[in-house]
């Protein structure tokens, strides 16, 4: 979702991220998990003896080793209610689960995962509605502490109905971005649906881990597959999991089936090459507001920005020299008066960091408090002086830092037509 951008600027943007927080939007979650080069799967039976098993009515578990995602597929089949009196194994996990997280926990589909938000195991643990009018409740538990709840997306066609069931839960990255993602598939009154939470990993920017729901991308992947299961919705968005792909074609042709479920608005993409090697980025934009981009290397598809937004607050946009692995972002704050010049370069984990940032200020700040008061506005646009790491720099200094040829990252093609280009 969107953020001013990922660098060092708290104190100027927390208004700015918010905003777009509530406008239903993430930001990149960076490459923490997706600095894996393959994803490989094994079973719960059989030789997947270490792994977790499910505690009821969850008869599948498939462990994507590499990346550290963990994909639990609810059963499709009918499965007695977790409480029921018995003496078998699942029905003694279902009760303590029960004793454990309450009587309304919907123990067949409660799980204890390892998710990238997170350092440990964490349970996922749903309840079912304690009442008439109730929705679902998610929560993430660990160690008996709730760190955070997710709020729970039904469509607008089935609100007022009854919840009946939640019938399959699924942990894996659905965009791409490095974070585990959540996707669920639940039934009210008699129809059912998917129900995708993008995971957001922003702890480092200030921000807590959490999940965002994905409404356009759930509804047009329920209207999409069926029958409507974890299995056919993960063929369905992508016929390889990432880290299997054969090319960057292969893999961009995904990445673009995903995006034009996500986002209504009509999207530009484009290629370009961010630094020296033959293979190309890929960009996918809205014009004027966000920008996102995508690398790919050995088989796996990583995210570099995720809907970076610009346009707005005095964010002037994102710039890059082609193969010269440097990409240039102006912010403003206070009409000019500050301007921040951030230089970005892509890592050898597919990542985009931070290399400098200079920290102009267009006015004569007298007493030093890092904005202009009124007896310092007149002095704006009259006076210049520029900072990196706190340091004063030369004129001279500064035009080192922001020498290259760069230009605009933008879309310049459409969705159809990329798609085309791709499968030439």
């Amino acid at each position: 979702m969107i953020f001013d951008n990922i660098v060092k600027r708290e104190n100027r943007r927390s208004t700015y991220a918010l905003l777009l927080f509530t406008a239903g939007l993430l930001t990149a979650c960076g490459t923490q998990q997706a600095e894996t080069e393959q994803e490989q799967t094994v079973q719960a039976e059989g030789n997947g003896a270490d792994l977790p098993q499910p505690v009821s009515g969850g008869s599948e578990y498939e462990q994507v080793i590499d990346d550290g995602d963990l994909t639990a597929n609810g059963s499709e089949e009918e499965a007695e209610p977790a409480g029921s009196a018995g003496s078998t194994p699942e029905h003694q996990q279902a009760d303590e689960l029960l004793n454990r997280f309450g009587e309304n926990c919907i123990s067949e589909q409660t799980f204890e995962v390892e998710l990238s938000e997170y350092d440990g195991k964490v349970w996922f643990v749903p309840y079912a509605p304690g009442g008439e009018g109730q929705e679902l409740e998610l929560q993430i538990v660990q160690e008996g502490e709730m760190l955070t709840d997710l709020y729970p997306y039904v469509p607008e066609s089935l609100e007022g109905q009854p919840f009946t069931s939640l019938d399959a839960v699924s942990f894996f990255d659905v965009n791409y971005d490095g974070c585990t993602d959540i996707v669920l598939i639940e039934t009210y009154g008699s129809t059912s649906f998917v129900a995708i939470y993008y995971g957001f990993d922003a702890a480092t920017e200030g921000y807590g881990r959490m999940f965002y729901s994905q409404a356009s991308l759930s509804e047009a992947i329920t209207e999409r597959i069926n029958p409507l299961t974890i299995g056919e919705l993960r063929n369905w968005l992508s016929e390889k999991k990432n880290g299997e792909f054969a090319n960057y074609k292969e893999a961009y042709t995904s990445v673009l089936r995903l995006c034009e479920l996500s986002y209504e608005p009509e999207l530009t993409c484009d290629l370009i090459y961010l630094d020296e090697d033959d293979i190309p980025e890929l960009v996918v934009a809205d014009n004027g507001f966000w920008v996102s981009l995508y690398t790919y290397h050995d088989g796996m598809v990583h995210m570099l920005m995720e809907q970076w937004g610009y346009g707005v607050m005095g964010n002037a946009g994102y710039e890059y020299i082609p193969g010269g692995n440097r990409v240039r972002n102006y912010n403003s704050d206070y009409a000019g008066a500050i301007r921040y010049s951030t230089y970005m370069s892509m890592n050898d984990q597919y990542s985009l960091k931070t290399v400098t940032e200079a920290v102009t200020y267009n006015f004569d700040d007298a007493n030093g408090d890092g904005y202009p008061d009124a007896d310092e506005e007149d002095s704006i646009g009259y006076y210049s002086v520029s900072y990196v790491d706190g340091v004063e720099i030369t004129n001279e200094q500064y035009a080192a830092y922001d020498a290259g040829g760069y230009e605009f990252i933008a879309g310049k093609m459409s969705m159809e037509e990329m798609l085309r280009a791709l499968t030439e």
